[in-house]
């Protein structure tokens, strides 16, 4: 009974079954980057553009994430990184939009 509190070293960072799960964990670092650029710019008025952008990839990209993710630690850092952007996009949507009012 001992080797079931062993810990998991091998596989992935992210990876709790000790294989490695290299879309998953690409699909989860862009989300993440993806996720804080558009939260950050979103506190600035002027960036609209690029946080309302940046937030809709980053949504992309999180859900789709989350369809492939095969992990609890994947999907903790997904849906942070989900968060994150969906904040930046609503905020860049209230702030100009996708588009900047060129449309409409």
């Amino acid at each position: 009974m001992a080797q079931a509190l062993r810990p998991n070293t091998a596989g992935s960072l992210f990876a709790t079954d000790g294989k490695p799960h290299p879309l998953q964990d690409s699909l989860l670092a862009v989300t993440l980057v993806l996720g804080v650029t558009a939260f950050v710019t979103a506190m600035f008025h002027s960036l609209h553009l690029f946080s309302s952008w940046t937030g809709l990839v980053g949504i992309l990209t999180g859900a789709y994430g989350q369809f492939v993710s095969e992990t609890t630690r994947e999907r903790f850092g997904l849906i942070l990184g989900l968060g994150a952007a969906a904040v930046g996009f609503f905020l860049g949507m209230a702030h100009g939009g996708l588009f900047g009012g060129v449309i409409g």
